[in-house]
């Protein structure tokens, strides 16, 4: 198993339920994968964007790190696709730090 960074956004004018729900169903598709979810938190709340996404002018930026098997990368990107309430995420393999040679 490997560490992945998954960020999404979410419409901030989403009620705090709606917020919730969403990133259960995140958490439950990691699981079913098989994955494990090591921290889950919201990272930026009431973001306004660059430019509106479907329309929303702010979002609310979620950060998971979590472990997944790299063949359920595929499945986890498709599943996030068609979740409507998701504007946009990503996922990421972050590098290990390497000890500095004294």
């Amino acid at each position: 198993m490997s560490k992945y960074e998954l960020i999404f956004i979410l419409d901030s004018r989403l009620s705090d339920a709606e917020k919730g729900e969403v990133s259960k169903q995140v958490a439950d598709l990691i699981a079913k994968t098989e994955g494990k979810v090591i921290n889950s938190a919201v990272w930026i709340d009431r973001q306004r964007m660059a430019f509106p996404i479907n329309k929303a002018p702010e979002g609310t930026y979620y950060l998971f790190n979590v472990e997944l098997k790299r063949s359920e990368v595929a499945r986890i990107r498709r599943e996030l696709l068609i979740n409507e309430r998701i504007l946009r995420f990503l996922i990421i393999r972050p590098e290990e730090q390497k000890a500095a040679k004294a």
